[in-house]
């Protein structure tokens, strides 16, 4: 049976790395437990730096103990021209990246806090043709189909 695959954006793998309770500090133990599979992209990586290190930089060098424990997939961002070429999917231009990563790599689900880029619009997920929803959101979905 295929492992469900997750795909994290930014807000979603701060929040497991940094709280260590919440719904994506579970997403990033079921990664560890090999229960799912967790995919983020190269940009979601830099963005996740980046923000820990402004907001929390003692937790900086959890961001790649967590990423080896919790077995998280690291994929290429999509090119330029792939971006342009989508900018479509949704009213972020500087999301797209993130979205197309999932796509190309075929995510069942994409977990987010982001509510005003990526929850807001439903249409994201018709477009897409991937489920989008809060870490808890997941979660609940993980639990119908485990």
């Amino acid at each position: 049976m295929k492992k469900i695959n997750i795909f994290l954006d930014s807000s979603a793998l701060i929040a497991g790395i940094i709280s260590e309770t919440g719904a994506a500090h579970v997403l990033l133990q079921l990664g560890e437990t090999g229960d799912i599979q967790l995919t983020v992209s190269k940009m979601v990586i830099e963005e996740t730096r980046r923000s820990i290190s402004r907001k929390s930089a003692d937790k900086l060098e959890d961001v790649q103990k967590e990423i080896k424990r919790s077995g998280i997939k690291i994929v290429a961002d999509p090119s330029a021209k792939e971006v342009q070429a989508n900018l479509y999917l949704m009213g972020d231009p500087n999301d797209v990246p993130i979205l197309l990563a999932a796509m190309e790599n075929k995510v069942d689900h994409l977990a987010t806090h982001d509510r005003k880029h990526f929850l807001a619009d439903s249409k994201i997920e018709e477009r897409s043709g991937i489920k989008i929803g809060t870490p808890g959101d997941v979660l609940a979905w993980i639990r119908e189909n485990l």
